[in-house]
């Protein structure tokens, strides 16, 4: 071999190692590269105020990752430039823990270091290879990890200890811990003694899970939460709002997943069973938006409320008595001139039913709210609130495909999901403003016009209601 040809063949060795060595840091630090969809960024903010929060979300929406993200940071110390939630200035004690030993170690501690039990693997998870400082392994788990030690920005160590489920409760107790992270949804033991161990630092709490128990009393407690309870946030993902995920690999999922189970696999929606009010899949009536034609007489539902005022729009096909609904207000902690203007900008002619409640009801210097409005210019009628009957209208419509959901309308179809009853049968009254509206449109559908001649009616008429009744 000459020795031009040796020389040729060293150097293309050098740059066969260089490019192994450059592949190697790159899967040793992930993390850099990560990006945050929305619906991630949403729940990191949530940390900077809320104690709690829940994460549900469907399959492989990437809901574990996002935990073991957040993980990384508290143990490292080393928030992005961007990071919107909370943050520690010290090093941290965390647990993280799912429901067996082996359900731990396949998931929030593969999120975190990288493949179980291959020593190649550590640090291809969120947390740096070159911050791992100590691990210790767990007996009687194969490539399980007890506890790790983590290199901190501040030069000491942070620790993370890895806990089952089915280890029970009294091994959950003892320490106060900065964060905690439960990946899998625990039973209200685990749930409670885990929110203990946090409060005694005031730390933080993060569950992410699909909720294939349903309506559970862990899930229960952050949809519907006690009036005096704070602190707690839940935010949703769908397989629609996972990028990563194909059609072809949306498709093959759904193929997979028996039907009582596809909500709450695709969206993070829990399975309600009987409690659900309208048990009718989103597929039936949630549609790409599409062009109104002018002719469609259209109206608006109104709930109103300091906390929240909510506003659905429909448009109504006559001929083929298909009701759209196609926009939404939703914003609280507003006075009524700025919801005037928001409702007045999707046409001011648009007749609106309105909560009938609203007579009665005080906002803003005593004025009443129905009055408060119409001063602003809006056409409302009170609305007939027959509970029962309005929810059987809707449901009707929404089951004989007589009624669809534009998918732009996003708050409308987060209500839509959570909708129902509690054990004794009665409606939770608790995220229903849209539901609340939409009940009042559908009442009044009878009440729906067309935009009128400017010439012949004025629009946004001032003071009072035009319309005939």
């Amino acid at each position: 071999m000459s020795a031009v040809a040796a020389l040729d063949r060293e150097r293309m060795a050098e740059f066969v190692d260089l490019l192994a060595e450059k592949e190697r840091r790159v899967r040793q630090n992930m993390i850099a590269r990560f990006v945050p969809y929305d619906w991630q960024r949403e729940h990191f903010s949530k940390g900077s105020e809320f104690a709690q929060r829940l994460l549900m979300a469907g399959n492989r929406t990437g809901k574990t990752f996002t935990g073991a993200v957040e993980n990384s940071y508290h143990l490292t110390g080393r928030y992005p430039d961007n990071w919107n939630g909370r943050r520690f200035d010290h090093p941290i004690l965390g647990w993280a823990g799912s429901d067996t030993a082996e359900t731990t170690r396949d998931g929030v501690q593969k999120a975190l270091f990288g493949e179980p039990g291959n020593p190649a693997e550590l640090g291809t998870g969120t947390i740096p290879r070159k911050y791992i400082g100590y691990i210790s392994k767990r007996h009687g788990v194969d490539g399980a990890i007890s506890f790790a030690l983590i290199r901190h920005v501040s030069g000491q160590y942070s620790k993370v200890q890895f806990k089952s489920y089915d280890q029970g409760r009294a091994r959950w107790q003892v320490a106060g811990v900065d964060f905690l992270w439960l990946d899998e949804e625990p039973d209200e033991d685990i749930y409670g003694e885990a929110v203990t161990r946090t409060m005694d630092k005031g730390g933080s709490l993060v569950l992410t899970f699909t909720p294939l128990r349903g309506m559970s009393a862990v899930v229960k407690r952050f949809i519907d939460p006690d009036k005096d309870a704070i602190g707690q946030a839940v935010t949703q993902a769908t397989w629609d709002d996972a990028p990563h995920l194909t059609d072809v690999m949306k498709k093959t999922l759904w193929g997979a997943i028996p039907p009582h189970q596809r909500d709450a696999r695709k969206k993070g929606i829990p399975s309600l069973g009987s409690g659900q009010i309208y048990p009718v899949s989103e597929e039936l009536f949630v549609i790409d938006p599409i062009k109104i034609p002018a002719h469609w007489p259209r109206i608006y539902g109104m709930d109103v409320g300091w906390n929240r005022t909510a506003v659905p729009w429909g448009a109504w096909d006559r001929e083929a008595d298909i009701l759209y609904i196609y926009s939404e207000h939703y914003m609280g902690e507003a006075q009524p001139p700025i919801h005037a203007s928001a409702i007045k900008y999707r046409g001011a002619w648009i007749p609106g039913m309105i909560d009938p409640a609203a007579r009665g009801r005080n906002q803003a210097d005593g004025n009443q709210l129905l009055k408060m409005y119409r001063e602003e210019g809006l056409n409302l009628i009170p609305a007939d609130n027959a509970v029962e009957a309005g929810i059987y209208e809707v449901w009707t419509r929404l089951s004989t495909g007589r009624m669809k959901v534009f998918s732009s309308c996003l708050n409308w179809l987060k209500e839509f999901r959570l909708y129902h009853r509690d054990e004794k049968g009665k409606v939770v009254k608790v995220d229903d403003h849209l539901m609340d509206g939409t009940r009042y449109l559908v009442a009044g559908l009878r009440n729906a016009i067309t935009e009128p001649d400017p010439d012949i009616i004025p629009l946004g008429r001032s003071g009072g209601n035009w319309m005939a009744r």
